[in-house]
């Protein structure tokens, strides 16, 4: 590859951008100088970096507004970080659930193909049932949930795309921003047992946890190898949720015996989950050159970001 080519500049929106993952892309983008990035989210830009990047107020679901800001920026890829991931909330707003999930995401699809944007997309181990996890790119879909019922419509949209597109399929996922505004279950148990509260947690259902800054680098490395096709996103190390808080637990020397270990029938959750997901790697580390932190890696670098937001 010449010079010439190796400093091109690659333009990359992402949408979704004061979530979790779009934070942590935004971060990740500021430090590749080859990265033009146009952040766009519904409201205020939270990022507490303001300069170095374009932010834009977009709410996806207006056609109109998406249409106008991709034709104004022509960006080379769009990174898809917007979802509706509260499965319980999917449950309870199917109509919101179906328009953000898949009508946005056919939309997305569109304008890609209209201007041949190459479209990275996040979807989920909802998709599966849990019955034989972890589960490779190729295993048989079977959603138990209307959130994972969607993620699985919105990735068959792409199959009738005619520009280049990645699905990065993800479990989990972990982190910290710097206002706090996102929680996750890393922090909802470090929080929790901090203030003494028991926490009831299943012990039926085992996943591998996602670091979000890994996610981040997962994305950005799709776009930078022009990866296409379905990619398995996650950390190493397979849990049972019970025994993902007792690590939780163990890290910040925090009181295990408030965990109480229950089946999820006791949970009466509006929308089933599957018992046990996880993914197998291997094409992502091969294609993508992508390799997660360890879970006890990724405590560390959470309790030094949570040291630093003090």
């Amino acid at each position: 590859m010449s010079d010439n080519l190796k400093s091109k500049t690659t333009k990359i929106l992402v949408t979704g951008s004061n979530g979790l993952l779009g934070q942590k892309i935004t971060d990740l983008a500021l430090t590749d100088k080859s990265i033009e990035l146009t952040a766009t989210s519904r409201g205020a830009n939270r990022h507490p970096i303001k300069d170095g990047y374009r932010y834009i107020d977009l709410d996806i679901l207006n056609e109109q507004h998406l249409r106008k800001a991709i034709t104004q920026h022509r960006p080379d890829a769009i990174i898809n970080t917007a979802a509706m991931t509260n499965v319980d909330a999917c449950e309870h707003d199917p109509d919101g659930c179906r328009k953000l999930n898949v009508g946005a995401v056919a939309t997305l699809v569109s304008l890609c193909d209209e201007f041949g944007i190459h479209l990275i997309h996040l979807s989920t181990d909802f998709i599966f049932d849990g019955e034989d996890g972890p589960y490779a790119e190729d295993a048989l879909p079977n959603p138990l949930s209307l959130y994972g019922q969607s993620k699985l419509d919105a990735e068959q949209l792409f199959e009738r795309s005619s520009s280049k597109w990645a699905i990065l399929r993800t479990i989990l996922v972990y982190g910290v921003v710097a206002d706090m505004s996102r929680s996750n279950i890393v922090l909802w148990a470090k929080g929790a047992l901090e203030k003494g509260q028991p926490l009831n947690v299943v012990n039926d259902q085992w996943r591998m946890p996602t670091l979000a800054e890994d996610l981040a680098q997962a994305c950005l490395l799709a776009v930078t190898t022009g990866a296409e096709g379905v990619y398995h996103i996650s950390g190493k190390d397979m849990f049972a949720i019970h025994e993902l808080v007792a690590a939780v637990a163990d890290f910040w020397g925090l009181d295990k015996s408030l965990i109480r270990e229950v089946s999820s029938s006791t949970l009466s959750q509006a929308a089933p989950r599957p018992p046990r997901t996880g993914f197998i790697l291997d094409k992502a580390r091969t294609v993508l050159g992508y390799e997660p932190h360890s879970f006890a890696e990724g405590l560390a670098l959470v309790d030094r970001q949570l040291r630093t937001a003090k």
